[in-house]
């Protein structure tokens, strides 16, 4: 067949390219580089309003007394001097210590609870189940300030009033947000793996045990990491159930310190903005070593419901 009778049967309206001529790549259109412009220079706004606070108290760790509120990002007086003294003033150790174990037993204690509760709510089906749950999720709309008088109240019965259960012995009964995240994860698992494993002869350990809980490794993961965080920073509760400064943690130690060398008088504010750091470094390296598994579990979460 020739080419002018090739020709004339393309349908009309279509360009064909030379073999030999190579293909341009395609430009993308203006409106669209310029939307994507605008995002990325957002997200560059947002990462420096976010980063700038701890970029700030970084560069103020190593700043003398004087200097540091000069809001200079790079100190005019570079001195390591406030990272021995902190350890000198307080007892630091002493404070992350506490807030070691404290983070450990509530982060340990209520991803563990938590997901027995939600394996019991995805897996069984009782009458009641359904109100049941409901009124599971209902304690989330309470106020911490509406329990907080009881709670206390039921520490200081036991005598464990100016110790460090009352920071994680709450989470022995779970938490009603974990429950429900963790509910979401085993509603996606197939049933009849479990209704397989049955047949075989497992219990409802063991079929929590080796089968739910490994395919459930992301959001109990994500549980664990949410409650560090969560355990790491509080404040209300040391501040309630804790007197004795070698009892403390460090978030009650900061504003012991805040009180004593920033509105106490004495205005060192070098040794605060140090002890700050100290403590903000080991979220910031839990984020980085987590973050995968952080994406993993949000992205893998609530599939079904």
């Amino acid at each position: 067949m020739t080419s002018a009778a090739a020709a004339t049967r393309m349908p009309q309206g279509v360009v064909t390219a030379d073999p030999g001529t190579p293909t341009l790549p395609r430009r993308r259109p203006p409106r669209r580089r310029a939307l994507r412009v605008a995002v990325l220079g957002a997200l560059v706004l947002a990462t420096v309003a976010f980063v700038f606070p701890f970029v700030w108290l970084l560069s103020a760790s190593f700043k003398p007394r004087g200097e540091v509120f000069d809001n200079r990002l790079i100190p005019q007086t570079f001195t390591l001097q406030n990272y021995v003294e902190v350890w000198q003033v307080a007892p630091m150790a002493t404070w992350l210590v506490n807030t070691v174990i404290v983070t450990a037993l509530a982060a340990v204690t209520v991803t563990f609870s938590s997901a027995l509760v939600a394996w019991g709510f995805a897996y069984f089906r009782f009458p009641g189940r359904g109100p049941l749950f409901g009124l599971v999720l209902a304690t989330m709309m309470l106020p911490g300030a509406v329990t907080m008088v009881p709670t206390y109240l039921i520490w200081k019965e036991l005598g464990l009033v100016g110790g460090l259960t009352p920071l994680w012995g709450g989470n022995l009964f779970g938490s009603a947000f974990y429950i429900f995240l963790l509910r979401q994860f085993f509603l996606g698992l197939p049933r009849e793996l479990f209704e397989a494993a049955r047949l075989d002869g497992a219990g409802n350990w063991t079929i929590f045990a080796r089968i739910a809980a490994p395919l459930c490794r992301p959001a109990l993961i994500l549980t664990l990491l949410f409650e560090i965080q969560a355990a790491w920073t509080d404040l209300m509760r040391p501040l309630i159930y804790l007197q004795d400064s070698s009892t403390f943690t460090v978030p009650r130690g900061l504003k012991a310190m805040l009180d004593q060398f920033g509105f106490g008088g004495e205005w060192h504010w070098e040794i605060v903005v140090t002890a700050s750091v100290i403590t903000t470094i080991p979220m910031i390296l839990l984020f980085f070593l987590g973050q995968r598994h952080f994406v993993q579990g949000i992205a893998t979460t609530g599939s079904k419901g």
